[in-house]
């Protein structure tokens, strides 16, 4: 049988392309579970989905779209490096990485979400971990007003960002 490559190569892009799964790895073993479809709700006017996937230096990072009060919309583009640090970027800001999270710190561990010293540049300290939750401290240390009054972030396995979330939809299922 004298079967050419080339009339295999374009089935072969069209696998690639089709591949549906967008995780991160086991949805059940990260602290935000990283899969376009995803999603976490109160109800229609507030929510949270991972919408779509995008390439910011080089690198890939996943669109959360928010919808708060009906009216206020929030676009965030997020990934979860080899090093368990969640990043944000932004396409209009390529050279700048912003670290919301660092999965695999201790309790009592610190890093710093921008770590240029400037007024927005959080100091965060793990105030909580266990198997199934890790809690973060950001405090504005640089912030002449607001240095001193953090407030606390909480992600839970399997689930993402511990809220009021009313219905959650996690690797293609509703757990909530």
């Amino acid at each position: 049988m004298n079967i050419k490559i080339q009339h295999f190569l374009p089935l072969l892009f069209f696998f690639v392309a089709c591949k549906s799964d967008q995780t991160t790895g086991d949805a059940t073993n990260s602290f935000l579970p990283l899969q376009i479809g995803n999603f976490w709700k109160i109800d229609a006017q507030n929510y949270t989905e991972i919408q779509d996937t995008i390439r910011i230096d080089g690198k890939l990072y996943y669109k959360f779209y928010s919808l708060v009060g009906g009216d206020a919309v929030s676009t965030a583009y997020l990934r979860i490096d080899e090093n368990g640090k969640l990043k944000e970027s932004w396409p209009d800001a390529t050279d700048k990485e912003y670290t919301r999270a660092q999965f695999n710190s201790n309790v009592g561990d610190s890093f710093y979400t921008l770590n240029d010293t400037t007024t927005n540049d959080y100091k965060v300290t793990v105030v909580e971990k266990t198997d199934e939750k890790i809690t973060f401290s950001f405090d504005m240390v640089n912030h002449d007003n607001l240095k001193g009054k953090p407030h606390q972030v909480t992600y839970i396995k399997g689930i993402g960002l511990d809220d009021n979330w009313k219905s959650i939809k996690i690797d293609g299922k509703i757990i909530k």
